[in-house]
């Protein structure tokens, strides 16, 4: 399975296939907008604002599963939209872990392995995808994205490496 054969929904409830993105980098986020981790919002969008012209696109998926998201992708999109200015696509919220989770993160995980195994341990842990859609990275949730975006820049140039 390609990741460009995953459907997800956005937090109004549209539903598309992330063939969208084909041929584009992808850096694929759990967010929470009641965690520690939530300033990255700032950072995530400074990123996606300098790169989205190159290719970049910023996908945010709110999770509730580490009890850190408010009740509905709508308000969780409110939420970093009103106070980080978030402009990239947001989602629906998702579990991240488990026989439940979302494909596009058993997907992520499956090609890009944590430190202690496959879960995504926490809030904010990223993965950057290639344009041929490939996972090429991941970060942890203290990773801050402005210390990656060097191998951001060098997948947009060549989405082989990183």
């Amino acid at each position: 399975m390609s990741i460009y054969d995953i459907e997800v929904t956005l937090e109004d409830g549209t539903i598309y296939s992330l063939e969208r993105y084909k041929g584009k980098a992808m850096l694929i986020v759990n967010t929470a907008s009641k965690c520690g981790f939530t300033p990255q919002f700032e950072e995530l969008e400074a990123l996606y604002r300098k790169y989205k012209d190159e290719g970049l696109v910023v996908l945010g998926f709110p999770s509730n599963q580490f009890k850190q998201e408010l009740a509905t992708a709508e308000e969780a999109a409110s939420e970093c939209r009103l106070t980080y200015g978030v402009t990239f696509p947001m989602h629906d919220l998702v579990l991240v872990n488990g026989k439940e989770a979302h494909p596009v993160f058993r997907h992520v995980t499956s090609q890009a392995k944590g430190f202690l195994g496959n879960g995504v341990k926490w809030n904010f842990t990223k993965f950057l995808v290639n344009r041929e859609g490939d996972v090429v990275e991941r970060y942890g949730s203290a990773d801050k994205p402005s210390k990656f975006e060097e191998d951001i820049q060098n997948v947009l140039k060549d989405s082989h490496t990183v």
